[in-house]
């Protein structure tokens, strides 16, 4: 079935370090630490097809894993035994994300695309395996079907299906799987509302 993947990734961060731009003398490299990602079928009732949470060892640029600030855990849920258990290699993780995708574009809430792929490679020294050219930007989906740009502005992508209205089962905010669900719930309705067609998340 014709499909769009729709991602989320969550990376490290310490409190404060948003407002600092993760400039503070103890705030992490912003490095992927977990991915989210869903297949969404641009066909018939527009299906969610699959999904995948993937988690990434946080590598820091000498190259040993990151330890993750508590503030980071309890905002969303990604844990030292995650990483242990879980924890894949970037190089591994974006490969899976690439087989996954398959030939469509990566849609995400923003610009992801620069902390997983741009500065994680870049903090591990590695080549980026999936050009810039790959990804989409959905806020610009939801503009084009008529959500308010001061909306776009406030609204995280956890938040994105409570704003519509729509039922979900339990999402947290701040997973990259959860995040990732609640775009493609309302990317869904924009598709069935006909506020959206298939060929625009070609």
């Amino acid at each position: 079935m014709r499909h769009a993947t729709i991602f989320d990734c969550e990376f490290l961060t310490a409190e404060g370090a948003l407002s600092r731009l993760w400039s503070g003398p103890h705030d992490p490299d912003p490095v992927v630490a977990q991915i989210g990602v869903v297949r969404l079928g641009l066909e018939g009732a527009f299906p969610l097809l699959d999904q995948r949470r993937l988690y990434v060892q946080p590598l820091g640029r000498d190259g040993q894993r990151l330890p993750l600030d508590p503030y980071f855990t309890a905002l969303t849920g990604v844990s030292e035994a995650d990483l242990d258990r879980e924890g894949k290699p970037l190089s591994d993780a974006l490969a899976e994300l690439d087989h996954f995708g398959g030939d469509t574009r990566l849609w995400c809430w923003g610009k992801d695309e620069f902390n997983m792929v741009a500065i994680s490679c870049y903090v591990q020294g590695i080549a980026p395996p999936l050009p810039a050219g790959r990804f989409g930007n959905a806020t610009r989906l939801l503009l084009k079907a008529g959500m308010p740009a001061e909306d776009l502005r406030r609204i995280s992508s956890g938040q994105l299906a409570d704003y519509f209205g729509l039922p979900h089962p339990p999402l947290r905010g701040h997973d990259a799987l959860d995040d990732a669900t609640s775009i493609a719930l309302v990317l869904r309705h924009l598709l069935t509302k006909g506020a959206l067609q298939p060929g625009d998340l070609d």
